[in-house]
């Protein structure tokens, strides 16, 4: 009890002096920080109602044309396109984005499959070559290529693949991850974008998530991602020309490519670096959001953790690398460079993540403790609350789930937080890659219909503790609201604390034995 009477006199001693103080400045860094967020959103939303109200579809904003069998010319009519595949040990779905790229409607002659394996696993690998055997046997020009190393991960791989002799024939270069299986038309769809407009280097399809009803873990990614092609994606397509390059379901223009200084293996995400470059170049991009490609999201806790610390790591620390050359360059206008280096980068990549994380789960709870320091009603209700239903609008079907996608959201951020840090600071894990685990159909095919055996896991693999500690945290500033508060946050921060503690001890997602 003396101990416990000690610890209260201290608080009660700093608190005035110390901690209001900065708890105070917090506060309004956070406040301005969601000011900013929700201008962005609502720019957003403004240019995405006017685009659906005038019809700015694609094909009216670019010329486009069907691509024609000539008479005289035959096939040669047709540009020669590369379909590049980078896989590593992807055993569960080597075999649909093969299988896919080889049915693409295109003239057999001219198109190229190119498969990149990385894979360290020799029986994944041969069944890799076996599978590219069988599709050469049927008069697919196919492509097997190795490296002796796994130098700069996916950008060394397709950096790699472009060096082959048989690429300078090629004037288009389609990308697709071992999971994204395109639909015989995607060609048809995106060549003549590239055809008939020399200033396009990038057309960009849409994903279609072929196991977003697996679990609760990917209805939430469905709906951050949907917001992110039906919103984000578009209203860079339509008001810049420009938007981070997905990875994969895109046509490159190879010129573009190259004029850009090719591929870079000097962050986690190659792909946004290709594409900021290209764009200060002065090409052009168009995002297609009705040709959609599926592939797979990540239903295990642990991939989708990985996942998202590439993808928040990496903007950060590419936004540090070339912030000056942003604005150094003299090929894009003024506007478009202020789009990329503020909205682009500064509100979506690092603002987004630090303000969720910081003010939802630090600071509004600390008020709590601190009742000396206030957040107005607008701030820490009407703001993230109209922010949340904009954001929810692009999953229609999942509204009903909006209150778990908070929350979920919120967790998430904790992590997205730390790996935005390590990105901007350069510090150990900044070019960690991990690549996703998919399941394929191989979770399925395991199961066989029946009631799957508990699967066995080590405490190592499921305790995170960092969560577990914001959950605590977060638990307590609820009991002593609710013991002696008068902010009634209660409510949100046992919920909240529940979300972490649940995600803590890796309940989350689809369970799957290592074993």
């Amino acid at each position: 009890m003396e101990f416990t009477g000690q610890i209260g006199l201290i608080w009660e001693q700093t608190k005035v002096p110390l901690v209001v103080p900065v708890l105070k400045v917090m506060v309004i860094l956070c406040l301005a920080m969601s000011a900013m967020l929700f201008i962005e959103r609502v720019y957003m939303g403004i240019v995405i109602v006017f685009v659906k109200l005038f019809r700015r579809k694609p094909e009216k904003m670019y010329k486009w044309e069907p691509m024609k069998d000539d008479v005289e010319l035959g096939n040669l009519g047709y540009p020669m396109v590369l379909v590049q595949i980078p896989m590593y040990n992807e055993k569960e779905v080597y075999q649909l984005s093969i299988g896919a790229a080889c049915g693409l409607s295109w003239p057999a002659d001219r198109v190229i499959i190119q498969v990149l394996d990385d894979s360290t696993d020799p029986a994944i690998k041969t069944l890799v070559q076996v599978e590219c055997q069988r599709w050469a046997s049927k008069g697919i020009n196919i492509k097997y290529e190795i490296r002796d190393n796994r130098n700069g991960y996916k950008a060394g791989a397709l950096k790699e693949g472009m060096k082959h002799s048989y690429v300078k024939q090629c004037d288009y270069v389609a990308i697709f991850d071992a999971d994204f299986q395109p639909e015989p038309h995607f060609l048809t769809r995106t060549i003549p974008f590239l055809v008939n407009n020399p200033q396009l280097g990038l057309v960009q399809a849409r994903w279609k998530f072929v196991n977003s009803d697996e679990c609760l873990m990917t209805r939430m990614q469905e709906m951050s991602l949907d917001y992110h092609f039906i919103v984000e994606q578009e209203v860079g397509s339509s008001t810049h020309a420009f938007f981070g390059f997905n990875g994969t379901a895109g046509v490159w223009r190879i010129s573009a490519i190259n004029e850009a200084g090719g591929w870079k293996d000097r962050t986690t995400v190659e792909d946004m670096d290709l594409a900021v470059r290209a764009s200060l170049k002065g090409w052009k991009f168009v995002y297609v959001g009705d040709l959609k490609v599926k592939n797979e999201l990540p239903s295990t806790f642990n991939a989708y953790r990985n996942q998202q610390h590439r993808w928040s790591c990496g903007p950060a620390n590419l936004f540090k690398k070339m912030a000056m050359e942003i604005i150094r360059n003299k090929k894009v206008s003024l506007w478009k460079k202020f789009y990329v280096i503020y909205s682009f980068f500064f509100v979506r990549k690092i603002v987004a993540h630090v303000v969720t994380f910081v003010f939802y789960c630090v600071v509004l709870p600390a008020t709590v403790l601190v009742p000396e320091v206030e957040v107005p009603k607008w701030g820490a209700v009407y703001i993230p609350s109209i922010i949340t239903l904009l954001n929810a609008v692009g999953t229609p079907r999942s509204l009903h789930l909006v209150l778990f996608w908070i929350i979920f959201e919120n967790v998430m951020s904790l992590h997205r937080t730390k790996a935005t840090f390590i990105g901007l600071l350069e510090a150990g894990r900044v070019n960690e890659w991990v690549v996703t685990e998919k399941l394929g159909d191989g979770l399925k095919t395991k199961l066989g219909g029946k009631t799957p055996r508990k699967p066995r896991f080590r405490i190592g693999d499921r305790v995170h503790i960092l969560e577990l500690g914001v959950g605590a945290y977060l638990f307590f500033c609820g009991c002593y609201d609710l013991a002696f508060g008068k902010n009634r946050y209660f409510i949100f921060l046992f919920l909240q604390s529940i979300a972490f503690f649940i995600a803590g001890v890796g309940y989350v997602g689809t369970m799957v034995s290592t074993s």
